[in-house]
């Protein structure tokens, strides 16, 4: 234990007893994420149950001057939850107490370890939806989904998360707790730190609470899929369907090597001569989607070789399980995987995809691109041998150009995964430095001992 006295490991015990692990296989479980490469194990885990606990661990850590990091599931892919200067791991995943679901003010009020699926759940028992639509929605936290303002699949027509975030209860490093918004869908009162503490990633505050705004479930929902020789044939249909009518539910897309890979991988019948594919679709009243769904059809008519409709709600799940299976369709083909995301305006969507294409082919690196088109938020996802460090050196060395080019084309190094300590470093590239001192500002008064998740966002 190098980050931690044995004094605050006596007092965090005698706050919450057996929920304080010590043992040497805990801590190497903590040490990492989802995001390969990142690892650092801390010097202690703590599973508080209330927001009074969570401020007792706060005043703990700040008497003995040791650093914090908040983690929910670990599901996040830019080493965000990684304790890279060890101490104290803060986890919320006992901490899922789903504590209001209103129908007549279409909210939720959980704690931060409820899972967005089961959030999702028990929105639907009366008649409402959770909108943030993550890959990793079975398991990933609602605390997790606020501290990285995750995205998803429904971005385009609905936001993300930050759009549904009406107030957070927190807790400050020095064990304040503070309470940011409210139940209201208006309210301009004072400086919006419920905005900024949204895809904080833990470095201002621990979230321990959160009214999150629901909607109503769509009557209907139907989906298609076009094929195209090339990607610029279908970021031009991207462009003309977000041109010609109101923003489709989902608009995805996968380049070939994803097409492949999934076909390989799940046996869904798709074209493997494609260049590329787009997977269209949107909900709400019948008659509405139908006509928008021809309305897609009809736009990607100019350019695709063929546009198939799923006439089923079995033929819809394979074309949404299409898209969602190409993680682990590509992880087949080597033993790690680095999934990552840029974001470019959607004019310069086609030229993204072949500049991560060429720089995949000049480092002799595997890359398959897929993502959400009607926003420009690209995954690049690269498959290597783990135990080849040189494979994995060309990999990053490939991330390095393709990072910089987003920028370089108006974009940003990360749309919906968050920077963590990942993307830590091109920060100044896609901010400045200026923006750069703001954030340390800020950091710097809400967090004046650098204790929350240190190393991270204005490290």
């Amino acid at each position: 234990m190098d980050k931690i006295p044995p004094a605050a490991v006596a007092d965090l015990k005698a706050l919450l007893g057996e929920r304080v692990l010590t043992e040497a296989g805990a801590l190497a479980a903590y040490g990492r994420d989802a995001t390969p490469l990142f690892r650092h194990a801390p010097d202690v885990v703590v599973q508080p149950l209330t927001t009074e606990e969570v401020a007792g661990v706060m005043r703990i850590a700040t008497r003995h001057r040791v650093p914090v990091t908040t983690r929910g599931a670990g599901t996040n892919l830019c080493a965000a939850t990684v304790p890279l200067s060890g101490g104290i791991v803060l986890s919320t995943t006992r901490m899922t107490a789903l504590l209001e679901v209103s129908r007549d003010e279409m909210l939720a009020v959980c704690q931060p370890g409820v899972t967005a699926g089961a959030l999702n759940l028990a929105a639907s028992t009366v008649g409402l939806i959770y909108v943030p639509d993550p890959g990793s929605k079975e398991a990933s936290t609602v605390g997790g989904n606020v501290a990285t303002c995750a995205g998803g699949l429904r971005g385009l027509k609905y936001g993300v998360t930050r759009q549904y975030v009406l107030g957070l209860e927190a807790v400050l490093p020095d064990g304040e707790v503070i309470r940011t918004g409210g139940r209201l869908v208006k309210d301009v009162a004072g400086y919006d730190l419920t905005r900024l503490l949204v895809g904080s990633e833990g470095t201002l505050a621990v979230i321990t609470e959160i009214t999150m705004a629901l909607v109503p479930t769509p009557a209907a929902a139907r989906y298609g899929v076009a094929y195209f020789e090339t990607m610029t044939d279908a970021a031009e249909a991207v462009r003309d369907i977000v041109a010609t009518g109101p923003a489709p539910a989902t608009l995805e897309f996968m380049d070939a090597v994803c097409v492949a890979a999934v076909e390989d991988f799940a046996h869904l019948g798709l074209r493997l001569d494609a260049g590329a594919l787009l997977l269209f679709g949107d909900d709400g009243e019948p008659d509405a989607v139908d006509r928008s769904l021809s309305r897609m059809a009809e736009v990607c008519a100019k350019n695709a070789t063929q546009i198939e409709l799923a006439e089923s709600v079995a033929a819809a799940e394979d074309l949404l399980a299409a898209r969602r299976c190409n993680l682990p369709a590509l992880a087949r083909s080597g033993s790690m995987t680095i999934l990552e995301d840029v974001t470019v305006p959607r004019p310069k969507l086609a030229e993204m995809v072949a500049f991560i294409a060429a720089t995949a082919q000049k480092h002799g690196v595997r890359i398959g691109t897929f993502g959400h088109a009607g926003d420009g938020n690209l995954h690049p996802t690269a498959v290597v041998d783990a135990d080849d460090p040189a494979e994995t050196e060309a990999a990053m060395a490939a991330f390095d150009e393709i990072f910089r080019h987003a920028v370089d084309l108006g974009g940003t190094i990360t749309g919906e995964h968050g920077v963590g300590a990942a993307k830590l470093p091109y920060l100044e590239h896609r901010l400045g430095p200026e923006q750069m001192a703001l954030l340390r500002r800020i950091k710097a008064a809400f967090d004046p001992l650098g204790l929350l998740n240190p190393g991270k966002l204005g490290s």
